[in-house]
C-alpha cells in the first residue's frame, strides 16, 4: 500500500468514525433526544392514532400539551433512546420551514390513495429548496383498504412517490409491530446535514418565561429551555431569533432535564414531592441545586448588536492629494496637457469630445462655439451617472408614460367569474403582463419621451464604447447613506479565517446535547406571545460579523411552478439559511464581468442575481423567495443559494434609444445618431 492509497484509507476510517459516533450519540442520554418533525402531506392524513401506536413500543410517552396536536416526547430504556416528536402546523408555512432547519429527521405522513395534495406537493417544492435533512415516507390507513384494491393501491401510490423520492422505502404505519420498524429505521439510517446549519449551534424552544426590564414590561429578558444541537453554544456570541432579530445573552443555566433517560428515577422522585434532577447528564453531575450557571457573559469580550457604521460627516472633506496627483496640477496650470484625438474632417471641437480614448485627460483652453454648442456642455456638466444604490426616478417616470388603461367589457366575463375579485388588481397585473412581454421582445429599448427634453430625462446615463472592456468606478456619486453600511475588503478570505478560527475555539462554550436556559436580553413581550400561540420559536448562533448590514448578493432562479410577473423592487420574504426578513431586490444578469446588465423582471429562462440590504450571512446558505398576496398567502417565487456580500457589485440600467431624427447637421457632417447624443440621449 503507498503512501497516498494509505492516506485516503486513514481519512475514510476516521470519517466512519465519525459518522458512527454521531449516529450513536443522537437520542442518547449524553446527546439531544432525535428530533422527529411530523409533516402530514395531505388533509386526509392522520396523525393521532401515531400516539397510541408509539406508546405501545416499550416505553413512556412524556405528553406535553393538551392534544390538540401529536406533541410529545418518548424515553425507551430498552433501546436507550429518547425522541421528541413535534407536529408542524400545515396551515403555516413558515413555522414548517423553521421546524425542518432543526430536525433531525422529516416524517412525512401520506394518504393511501393521492399520497399528497396540491398543497402538499407546494410545501415539498419549498422543502427541497430549502435542504431537506433526514426523512422517512410513512402512511396510514392501508388496512382499511380490502385485499383486493391493497395491491394495486400500493402500487400506485410508489410510482407517486417517486417522483420526489426516487430512493424511499415506504412504511406503513397501523399496527404496533409497523411503528417499531419505523422507529428503528430513524434510529439507524444516516443524517444527511445541511450546510447553513453545520457551523452553527441552534435550540428549539421547549419551554419559555419573560422577565420584564423596565416599568412597560415591553422589552425584557427572554429564558429559553431547550437541547443545544450542531455546535457548542458560547454565551460571548450573539444569538438570532428566527423572525424576530438578533440579540445577546447574558446567562446560560443548567435546569434538570425534563427527559431522563432512568425514568423510574423520575417517577418515584415525582411522588416523593422531591425536585427531579439528572442522573449521569454531563450537564448535571450530581448537584444539589436545581439549576446551576454554566455561563454569564463577560462585557468585554461580548459581541456588539452594532449593524451599521456611524458615518464621519468630515470624513473625505480634508485630503492630501498624492504626488502624480500634485504632478498633473502642475503640468495643467502650465498648460503643458493636450489631448490628440484622431476624428472625421470637419468635426467641432465638442463632437470630438464625444469619442472616447483609453484614457481620459484635461484639456487646457478650448475655443470658443456657438450658443447651442455653450448649452450643450452646461447640460453634459450636469449630467449624473446611475449606480446600484440611486434612486431610479426615470423608471417611475416611464413606466407612467407607458401605463394605459385597460377595461374588460361585461360579455367577455365568465358568468361564475369571481364577484368579490378586485377589478383594479386585475388591470395592475394585467398591466405587468403587458410590460413584461415589451421587455422581452424589445429588450432595453425606450422610446423619447414627447412631455419634457430627453437630455432632461436621461441625463443619468452616459455613453460607454464598450459595455464590457470600458471603466467604471464603483464608487462614484455613492449617496451618503452608503457608508452605513459595511464592506470586507476580500469577503472569502474573511469567511475561511472565521470558519477556521471556529474550529480551534470548539470545546469553549455549552456542549451539544446539554438541556440549558438561554437568557437573552432585549426581547420584546410579542415573541413569548407567539410561542404561546403555539409558533415554533428557533434559536441559532452567529458567526462573527453576521449581525452587520451590507449588500447581498443571492443566485436564484425562477419557480416553474409561478408564471404571474415580478418586477425589480417590489417586496419580497426572503429565507437566507436560518434568516428570514422583507426586502425589495435588484435583478442583474449572472456574469463574470465588473458590470453587471439589470433586468427589469425576474427573467424565468435563466438564473439571475437578487441583489438586497440584508445582514450578513456567511454561505453556503439556501435562498428562499416568497411573494405576500392581498388575502395573507404566501407564493415562492425563486429559490437559489447565497453568491456573495459584495456591495462593490455594479449593476448597470442600460437602454436602447427609439425615436425619429428631428435635424439633421450636413454642415458639421452629423449623422441622426449624433443629434440623438448632443440631445443628452446616449446609448449604454
Amino acid at each position: 500500500m503507498n503512501y497516498v492509497a494509505f492516506i485516503a484509507y486513514t481519512s475514510n476510517f476516521f470519517h466512519l468514525l465519525q459518522v458512527l459516533s454521531e449516529k450513536r450519540h443522537l437520542g442518547s442520554k449524553d446527546g439531544p433526544p432525535h428530533l422527529v418533525v411530523l409533516v402530514a402531506l395531505h388533509s386526509r392524513s392522520n396523525t393521532k392514532n401515531l400516539l397510541g401506536l408509539i406508546q405501545v413500543n416499550e416505553g413512556d410517552i412524556l405528553q406535553e400539551d393538551d392534544g390538540k396536536s401529536c406533541s410529545f416526547a418518548f424515553v425507551s430504556p430498552k433501546q436507550k433512546q429518547r425522541w421528541c416528536f413535534v407536529e408542524a402546523n400545515k396551515d403555516d408555512l413558515h413555522s414548517l420551514l423553521d421546524l425542518a432547519k432543526v430536525a433531525d429527521t422529516l416524517l412525512f405522513l401520506l394518504d393511501p390513495q393521492e399520497g399528497w395534495d396540491s398543497y402538499g406537493d407546494y410545501c415539498l417544492s419549498c422543502l427541497f429548496a430549502q435542504g431537506l435533512p433526514s426523512h422517512v415516507v410513512a402512511v396510514q390507513g392501508m388496512n382499511e383498504i380490502s385485499i383486493k384494491k391493497k395491491t394495486d393501491v400500493k402500487k400506485q401510490l410508489c410510482k407517486v412517490i417517486e417522483k420526489r423520492f426516487p430512493d424511499a422505502k415506504l412504511f406503513h404505519l397501523d399496527t404496533a409491530q409497523e411503528a417499531a420498524i419505523l422507529l428503528r429505521q430513524m434510529a439507524t439510517q444516516k443524517q444527511r446535514h445541511l450546510a447553513y446549519r453545520n457551523r452553527r449551534s441552534y435550540i428549539l424552544a421547549h419551554k419559555a418565561d419573560f422577565q420584564p426590564s423596565d416599568d412597560t414590561g415591553l422589552v425584557g429578558t427572554l429564558k429559553v429551555s431547550g437541547y443545544v444541537r450542531g455546535q457548542e453554544l458560547n454565551v460571548n456570541g450573539l444569538i438570532h431569533l428566527v423572525g424576530y432579530g438578533d440579540f445577546q445573552m447574558s446567562q446560560i443555566d443548567a435546569p434538570p432535564d425534563p427527559y431522563p433517560m432512568n425514568i423510574r428515577v423520575r417517577k418515584e422522585k415525582a411522588k416523593k414531592g422531591q425536585d427531579v434532577n439528572m442522573e449521569d447528564e454531563p450537564n448535571n453531575p450530581e448537584m444539589e441545586e436545581d439549576v446551576k450557571v454554566l455561563m454569564k457573559a463577560d462585557p468585554t469580550a461580548q459581541e456588539s448588536l452594532q449593524s451599521e457604521v456611524v458615518p464621519d460627516p468630515m470624513e473625505g472633506e480634508q485630503t492630501w492629494p498624492t504626488d502624480e496627483e500634485l504632478r498633473d496640477a502642475e503640468d495643467a496650470l502650465k498648460g503643458n496637457v493636450k489631448v490628440q484625438k484622431k476624428v472625421p474632417k470637419g468635426t467641432s471641437n465638442y463632437q470630438a469630445a464625444w469619442f472616447l480614448d483609453d484614457e481620459e485627460s484635461v484639456e487646457g483652453a478650448e475655443s470658443e462655439d456657438d450658443d447651442e454648442d455653450d448649452e450643450m456642455d452646461d447640460e453634459q456638466e450636469d449630467a449624473m451617472n446611475e449606480v446600484v444604490s440611486e434612486e431610479e426616478e426615470g423608471s417611475a417616470e416611464e413606466a407612467e408614460e407607458e401605463s394605459e388603461t385597460v377595461t374588460i367589457p361585461d360579455s367577455t366575463r365568465d358568468d361564475k367569474y369571481d364577484e368579490n375579485v378586485d377589478e383594479v388588481e386585475e388591470e395592475q397585473m394585467l398591466e405587468k403582463y403587458k410590460q413584461e412581454r415589451q421587455d422581452e421582445m424589445f429588450p432595453d429599448e425606450v422610446d423619447t419621451p414627447r412631455d419634457q427634453l430627453a437630455r432632461t430625462r436621461f441625463q443619468k446615463y452616459r455613453g460607454l464604447k464598450s459595455f464590457r472592456t470600458s471603466p467604471w468606478d464603483p464608487k462614484e456619486n455613492l449617496p451618503r447613506d452608503y457608508a452605513r453600511i459595511f464592506q470586507f475588503h476580500d469577503f472569502f478570505r474573511t469567511r475561511k479565517r472565521v470558519f477556521r478560527e471556529q474550529e480551534e475555539e470548539k470545546n469553549e462554550g455549552v456542549m451539544v446535547g446539554w438541556y440549558v436556559t438561554v437568557h437573552v436580553s432585549g426581547v420584546p413581550v410579542s415573541v413569548l406571545e407567539d410561542f404561546k400561540q403555539r409558533a415554533p420559536l428557533v434559536l441559532c448562533s452567529l458567526l462573527p460579523h453576521e449581525q452587520k448590514m451590507s449588500v447581498v448578493n443571492l443566485l436564484v432562479r425562477r419557480h416553474p411552478g409561478n408564471t404571474e410577473p415580478v418586477k425589480a423592487k417590489e417586496e419580497m420574504i426572503f429565507h437566507c439559511g436560518f434568516r428570514r426578513f422583507r426586502a425589495s431586490p435588484l435583478y442583474s444578469q449572472h456574469t463574470s464581468a465588473d458590470k453587471h446588465k439589470s433586468e427589469r423582471f425576474l427573467r424565468s429562462d435563466a438564473a439571475v442575481v437578487a441583489t438586497v440590504y440584508a445582514p450578513i450571512t456567511f454561505p453556503p446558505a439556501s435562498v428562499l423567495i416568497f411573494k405576500q398576496r392581498s388575502n395573507g398567502m404566501h407564493d415562492l417565487i425563486a429559490t437559489g443559494s447565497l453568491l456573495t456580500v459584495d456591495p462593490d457589485r455594479t449593476i448597470i440600467k442600460r437602454i436602447v434609444l427609439s425615436g425619429h431624427p428631428f435635424k439633421i447637421m450636413k454642415k458639421n457632417g452629423c449623422s441622426p445618431l449624433h443629434v440623438l447624443q448632443q440631445r443628452g440621449c446616449t446609448v449604454v
